[in-house]
């Protein structure tokens, strides 16, 4: 199928692997569904950290239950992207090892408190359900699969951190406090957390033009601030003063400033050049070591059940 019938026959779950596609498109899926991927187990990480950190034995229990999905959710994509035919599962965890995969910005920067965790539970997945969302339309169906599941646990994530920040800004002036200003320092990187605008994105049009997304970057993020602007405000958040954002009465929109972001950092982050890029990839390096052991005892007993059995 050349890329322009690919075109004209592109909508929801269009496609699967029996259908003879081009190498663009193959190429695309892959890019897309590997990076999603790669994030899913880059979050974890951080929710492993909260773990740590969590007051109680009860939160420790729902983050922990978190990371599993997390992880889980890699899982389930990484097999999608397989279906592909570029790469293997294998393949592309290796590249997540040695710095080339790459993974959504907001999983760059270290965590070092549970202030923090209402900023990835809450806004940071309230920003992906709303992408994930509009992935259960992508044209490629093992992919929109993916993601009916992936939904539904996400939203449990979502009210999770909602949770979280009620519990932290119902209590002490003193909490309160440090929430806002961990909010202060997390919301131009959650704005960030859609990609660059429509015009400096290198992957959308085509990305659209196939069916892979449905949504651009600057839908899915005035969307993202249509909903989670009031719900901030609800908790008694204010947004700082940068990047400046007005409403807009006549057209109902939140007007962004795309200027006062940092997309140097942005675009640093996304090459994997970020300064804490190197020490979340060497986390995840690590911890893949330090389970080799059990990879290599499977491998050993699958090739000894291979083995011809000899008769006594």
């Amino acid at each position: 199928m050349d890329i322009e019938e690919l075109k004209e026959r592109a909508g929801p779950r269009a496609f699967s692997p029996k259908d003879d596609l081009s190498e663009e498109y193959r190429r695309a899926a892959t890019r897309m569904i590997q990076f999603h991927a790669n994030s899913e187990v880059m979050g974890g990480y951080l929710d492993k950290q909260f773990t740590r950190q969590a007051p109680s034995l009860d939160r420790k229990l729902a983050c922990t239950a978190k990371v599993q999905d997390e992880i889980g959710h890699a899982q389930l994509l990484y097999r999608a992207a397989e279906t592909l035919g570029v790469k293997t599962r294998e393949e592309m965890l290796a590249e997540l090892e040695r710095g080339e995969g790459k993974f959504l910005n907001c999983f760059h920067y270290p965590v070092d408190s549970w202030y923090e965790a209402p900023m990835i539970d809450f806004f940071v997945d309230g920003g992906a359900m709303r992408r994930q969302a509009t992935l259960k339309a992508t044209s490629w169906e093992p992919y929109a699969h993916a993601m009916d599941k992936v939904c539904f646990e996400e939203g449990f994530h979502v009210k999770h951190g909602e949770d979280i920040l009620r519990e932290l800004m119902g209590s002490s002036r003193a909490n309160r406090e440090r929430v806002q200003e961990t909010f202060d320092e997390w919301w131009p990187r959650i704005v960030q957390f859609f990609g660059p605008p429509n015009k400096d994105s290198k992957h959308n049009d085509f990305a659209q033009e196939v069916g892979l997304k449905t949504t651009s970057n600057d839908d899915l993020r005035q969307a993202f601030l249509n909903a989670y602007i009031p719900k901030a405000e609800k908790y008694g958040l204010e947004l700082p003063d940068t990047p400046r954002i007005e409403y807009d009465e006549r057209s109902g929109r939140y007007e962004l400033e795309y200027d006062d972001l940092d997309w140097e950092e942005f675009w640093t982050i996304a090459n994997n050049d970020y300064e804490g890029s190197a020490e979340q990839i060497g986390s995840r390096r690590r911890r893949h070591e330090a389970v080799a052991w059990v990879r290599e005892s499977m491998d050993a007993w699958e090739t000894s059940q291979e083995a011809p059995q000899v008769a006594d």
